[in-house]
């Protein structure tokens, strides 16, 4: 008798789905067809970023034109100036990014200049301002080319870090859910950030998550690490 190994065709395996692993296709230019929603991720857990770069990674492998804005990311002495996530997103076609924070957090006392961060906070949400105008001009029904500029356009646009921004008063709260509700309506707004709860996105927002901390191992004295944190 011949073994199920033995009849089934290379590759195949006796189990859910066959046990293939697909291959990867090329990223060719492609428009979503069900994107326009607002998703946020809070919470004093580690992830909040994480999820919204693994979605945006997930976007731009199917072709769509991604871009992440992030306010107050400028992190401490341990992080390196060049984050992991930069290099992937500059190695990922149809996935841009831009930074309009520094070195420190505001009200952190690591020598960081508040005024700094207040201007840099105005900074960063006025650009959001011209890539939603931009997004609201374009045809988000079309593709665009990967290596368009953000202000051609594009299909999911991530606010790393606005939240806390907003939960420090560095952007009114209120901004923040006037921009939702004048985005364009097939532009995905991704929004993260912030260990207090932003209730006041409640009545705006789709989708809200809350990363929770059980355990974390910068409370036992571990600095961020290369590769994990950074």
């Amino acid at each position: 008798m011949t073994s199920n190994s033995e009849a089934d065709p290379p590759g195949h395996r006796q189990t859910p789905g066959g046990g293939v692993t697909p291959e990867a296709r090329p990223i060719e230019p492609a428009a979503p067809n069900e994107f326009g929603l607002v998703q946020a991720f809070w919470g004093d857990g580690k992830g909040k970023t994480t999820a919204a770069m693994g979605m945006g990674f997930r976007a731009a492998g199917h072709g769509y034109r991604v871009h992440m804005l992030q306010f107050m990311k400028g992190g401490a002495d341990s992080v390196d100036d060049v984050r992991g996530e930069y290099n992937a997103i500059a190695a990922t076609a149809g996935f841009s990014y831009e930074n309009t924070g520094h070195y420190g957090w505001h009200n952190m006392a690591d020598g960081s200049r508040e005024a700094d961060h207040e201007s840099e906070a105005d900074a960063g949400f006025e650009r959001t301002q011209e890539l939603v105008a931009a997004a609201a001009n374009a045809d988000l029904t079309t593709p665009f080319a990967l290596d368009s500029d953000p202000e051609a356009g594009v299909h999911m646009l991530i606010l790393d870090e606005i939240l806390y921004a907003a939960d420090r008063d560095l952007v009114a709260p209120e901004a923040v859910c006037e921009l939702i509700e004048t985005k364009p309506d097939a532009l995905e707004v991704v929004l993260t950030g912030s260990h207090a709860e932003p209730t006041y996105l409640t009545d705006h927002a789709d989708l809200i998550s809350e990363i929770s901390k059980h355990k974390h191992p910068i409370d036992a004295g571990q600095r961020a690490r290369s590769g994990t944190e950074y």
